[in-house]
């Protein structure tokens, strides 16, 4: 290599790392704290089968965890790190907003809905799956509507948007249910199960999966009526543009590529561990179409 060659490397070489430097420098938000870190904290859901839960060796899997690792795959390649320390922190429904909030969790994936209270508090990735709030009852309880749950005991869990959902519900049809807060969904499912609640209020995939874990689910039956449509997104802290690029340009390309169809068929469609269940769930067509539009992709089937 001539000597002029060699200077011209050298300066190739400084700009370059002039560049990155910079680059680093106009980093903020989140995508700074990892490049500062080496870390990313995923907020997973102990019990929120198909999407975040604990699987029999005690690990964090799930439909929408997975998208969540896929976020920390990108911000490691984005940000040319040659190791990523990726830690996982357990989440409720009460405690996740503050949680990202105060940044011990960078992002939750699970069976968040993305609503307008909520995004006063956190953001939102484009969505990755569409649900209906609805009941889950026994099938010999005589409850086939909604406004059947009058004068009954319903479960609902804390920060879910269940409970907001159904007040509303009892104002406008003049009602009254008396409610049974619980920390999680499988501690609801089990009040219905050893018929201390009539009915268990929640998203109708996560009850498909409540129920799919019992040992008698053909016993029990999700109403067809819906308190609401609503999406699921991955939730991560305000005003972070960066970030939140990053985030849909992931979730979005795992849509284009076929990635999240290949999740939908695996968890939704599909028998999976920890208890070989296959939810068989299909997503109802109102909000599946929603879903799919907010994607400007076609139904998942």
């Amino acid at each position: 290599m001539t000597k002029l060659n060699r200077l011209a490397a050298v300066v190739v070489g400084l700009t370059l790392a002039a560049a990155t430097a910079a680059n680093a420098a106009e980093l903020t938000g989140t995508l700074k704290k990892i490049q500062e870190t080496g870390s990313i904290t995923l907020g997973y859901r102990e019990s929120s089968v198909p999407f975040s839960y604990l699987d029999a060796e005690g690990k964090p899997t799930g439909y929408a965890f997975l998208v969540c690792k896929a976020v920390a795959d990108a911000a490691q390649k984005t940000l040319g790190l040659e190791k990523l320390d990726v830690k996982y922190q357990a989440v409720t429904s009460a405690n996740r907003i503050p949680l990202i909030q105060n940044g011990t969790v960078d992002i939750e994936c699970g069976s968040t809905t993305n609503s307008m209270v909520r995004q006063k508090e956190a953001a939102f990735s484009v969505s990755y799956f569409g649900i209906q709030v609805s009941a889950a009852v026994w099938k010999s309880s005589g409850i086939n509507t909604i406004k059947d749950l009058n004068g009954k005991n319903v479960a609902v869990t804390s920060g879910t948007t269940s409970v907001a959902l159904m007040k509303k519900f009892e104002k406008k049809n003049g009602i009254k249910v008396r409610f049974l807060m619980t920390k999680d969904f499988a501690e609801a499912m089990q009040l219905v199960a050893q018929k201390r609640a009539d009915a268990f209020v929640l998203d109708d995939v996560l009850l498909a999966g409540q129920i799919a874990n019992l040992p008698n689910p053909q016993d029990f039956k999700i109403l067809d009526e819906a308190l609401s449509v609503e999406p699921y997104g991955a939730m991560f802290r305000k005003d972070d543009p960066q970030f939140k690029t990053l985030v849909d340009k992931t979730v979005t390309d795992m849509i284009k590529s076929g990635e999240l169809s290949k999740l939908y068929h695996t968890w939704l469609r599909s028998r999976f561990r920890p208890k070989n269940v296959n939810l068989n769930f299909k997503m109802k067509q109102v909000h599946a179409g929603t879903f799919c539009e907010s994607l400007g992709q076609g139904h998942l089937s």
